[in-house]
């Protein structure tokens, strides 16, 4: 980013951390503006975003030159969450400056998912976007690298096949039943929670041949859209546990912040379907149903870190795309590094036109009195010619200062802004003392 500012990216995901970690960590969406502003108030951080899904949970800032960046965003995961820094450390990973930027572009391009190429991480970095620009979190330099997050993630999609399919973590869960059944031929599904992931798991549901699904949901009128897409019945909230056991697969997606089934309704359930298998699966964090459920026999609970090794299949059918994906990313990568080398650059290179043109202005001030004699025509052929002497001077250095900051090479742009701007101004200070 600019010279008096870094970026800092801090975060844990799928593959760094159980759920039992994460879920700890998870925002939900209410709450979301209030944790954005919260970071931002944190000591030397300048602009700020969270991502959090059921995977992961990210923190992106700008941070002042100077800060302590880990201290920073450690405190603020320790008093928003009410939960000790040495629990998360071992699970964190940290990403500055091209690193973080590679890191975003993979993550809104779908490479850093559990299930590779899932469209909806896309949406969720959007959404997290649009709440980081309405409560004044997101402006200037973090803008415009997210926004170009947004332009990488659809040339990823345009240029592959890595979207080819409607994969999400929905479809894996579908896929995860089809599989325990052998067939959903014929099957009662309950959807608990009435959200995005809800409808892309009814969707692939009827895909495979369920017959009947119920749909519950603390707001009846998401419940009734839902129900009606699919054919399906509205189960009312209150009558969740009553009408739970007509289903042989139940999946929950809510937002609850407490687990919503447990042993005991396990157990329940269980008697009532005449011992009957009853396959939970929860793609929920926090999690809506406790792990404990799957000591009750014939209840078998699969949770959203269970998914992978379906997800990991489709991994493996993706890979070649993955990698065009990946290379379209490095070149995207450079790129944006480039173009913020040359904006850190255009100061330095301002500073020594602005020098040059005053040496310029004093010396045909020096010989004012000599060239009092020329006329109008020949002062503005002395203007026009001490201007192109001077541009032909600034030319070499100027374009090394380009080629520097297209290449990255810090080392040479420092040199060339000591050796240039510096030389200038002892030149321009020295004049004015004559």
């Amino acid at each position: 980013m600019s010279r008096n500012h870094q970026l800092v990216l801090i975060g844990i995901n799928h593959t760094t951390a159980p759920i039992e970690i994460r879920e700890r960590l998870a925002i939900p969406s209410t709450r979301l503006a209030d944790a954005t502003r919260t970071l931002v108030h944190q000591p030397g951080i300048r602009e700020g975003l969270i991502l959090s899904t059921c995977n992961r949970v990210e923190l992106l800032t700008l941070q002042e030159d100077g800060s302590t960046p880990n201290a920073s965003l450690l405190q603020f995961l320790h008093e928003y969450f009410a939960i000790a820094p040495s629990s998360i450390a071992p699970h964190l990973y940290e990403y500055r400056e091209r690193e973080a930027v590679r890191h975003l572009f993979r993550v809104a391009a779908s490479l850093d998912s559990m299930v590779v190429g899932e469209p909806q991480i896309l949406g969720q970095v959007k959404e997290s976007y649009t709440v980081a620009r309405e409560v004044g979190a997101v402006n200037g330099s973090l803008d415009s690298l997210i926004q170009r997050a947004f332009t990488v993630a659809k040339k990823v999609r345009s240029e592959t096949q890595i979207g080819s399919s409607s994969v999400s973590i929905a479809s894996v869960a579908v896929d995860l039943a089809r599989k325990i059944f052998g067939t959903l031929q014929g099957k009662t599904v309950l959807l608990v929670g009435a959200g995005k992931m809800s409808e892309l798991a009814a969707r692939h549901l009827i895909q495979q041949g369920a017959t009947k699904i119920l749909v519950a949901n603390r707001t009846l009128e998401r419940a009734e859209k839902i129900a009606a897409q699919f054919n399906g019945r509205v189960v009312p909230f209150d009558e969740l546990y009553d009408q739970a056991a007509q289903a042989d697969i139940v999946i929950t997606s809510t937002g609850a912040q407490q687990t919503i089934f447990g042993k005991s309704h396990g157990q329940q359930f269980l008697q009532r379907r005449r011992n009957k298998p009853m396959f939970f699966i929860d793609i929920a964090v926090p999690r809506d149903v406790d792990p404990k459920m799957n000591e009750v026999e014939g209840c078998f609970v699969y949770d959203i870190d269970d998914l992978q090794q379906v997800a990991a299949a489709h991994l493996a059918d993706r890979s070649r795309e993955a990698a065009a994906a990946e290379s379209i990313v490095t070149v995207e990568v450079d790129k944006y590094q480039q173009r913020i080398q040359s904006l850190d650059v255009a100061p330095a290179i301002r500073s020594l036109q602005e020098h040059a043109e005053s040496l310029r202005q004093a010396e045909l001030r020096r010989s004012a009195a000599r060239l009092s004699g020329l006329t109008a025509d020949q002062m503005s052929a002395v203007e026009a010619l001490t201007r192109a002497l001077t541009n032909k001077f600034l030319h070499p250095p100027m374009t090394a200062f380009r080629e520097a900051a297209r290449e990255g090479d810090a080392q040479t742009l420092a040199a060339l802004e000591s050796l240039y701007t510096g030389n200038v101004r002892s030149r321009s200070d020295a004049s004015g003392d004559e």
